[in-house]
């Protein structure tokens, strides 16, 4: 449907043991409580992203960019979405590297999109990893959505597959009304006129 937007919830994570996608799954079903998406999840351990990247070149930002087959559909996925969720743990305060491979492999598919951030961890619920993506992100022009959510000591407070704070579905609902807002605004954005470069 034309009022729904395309959205493209990624889990970061790639390790042995992971829980990102039972947030992932969570999120995805607060996404679709919503009703203004059409939600994919896209998992980076589904996905072959080397770590050497291609020889810089200001010619070599757009579409032709030479990736590898094995990363067509993290491609179409990404050029596709109107917005993203970004689902990640932190490690040493911050994100995955599988999560900066995938990000650091495009660029003109986060250009004007806006992009939020569902973290988990200790103590800090994966906040320094998210501080550390806002800054990324901003780089290649995508739009950061101020209310995230951050899921402190995630071990303890999960259970059968969703989060035992009573509050966390109110605030998903936020994110969510204000990814849709943006990615209502940019979509029109895009539509109206190129980015500028």
């Amino acid at each position: 449907m034309e009022n729904k937007h395309k959205l493209a919830i990624i889990i970061g994570s790639v390790r042995e043991g992971r829980f990102g996608p039972v947030v992932a799954s969570w999120v995805a079903a607060q996404a679709d409580a919503h009703g203004g998406f059409d939600v994919d999840i896209v998992d980076l351990a589904d996905i072959d992203i080397p770590l050497s990247l291609p020889a810089a070149s200001p010619k070599l930002t757009g579409d032709d960019y030479p990736r590898p087959a094995g990363m067509a559909a993290l491609t179409s996925a990404l050029a596709d979405a109107d917005a993203f969720v970004l689902v990640t743990p932190e490690y040493n305060h911050s994100y995955p590297a599988s999560l900066k491979a995938a990000i650091d492999w495009h660029f003109t598919q986060w250009t004007a999109k806006p992009v939020a951030f569902v973290s988990y961890g200790g103590a800090a619920g994966g906040r320094h990893a998210v501080l550390h993506l806002e800054n990324v992100l901003s780089e290649l022009h995508a739009v950061t959505i101020r209310d995230g959510l951050a899921f402190p000591n995630y071990f303890t407070a999960w259970q059968d597959g969703s989060p035992t704070d009573p509050e966390a579905a109110g605030y998903a609902k936020a994110l969510f009304e204000q990814l849709a807002w943006w990615a209502g605004a940019l979509r029109s954005a895009r539509r109206a006129a190129p980015y500028p470069a």
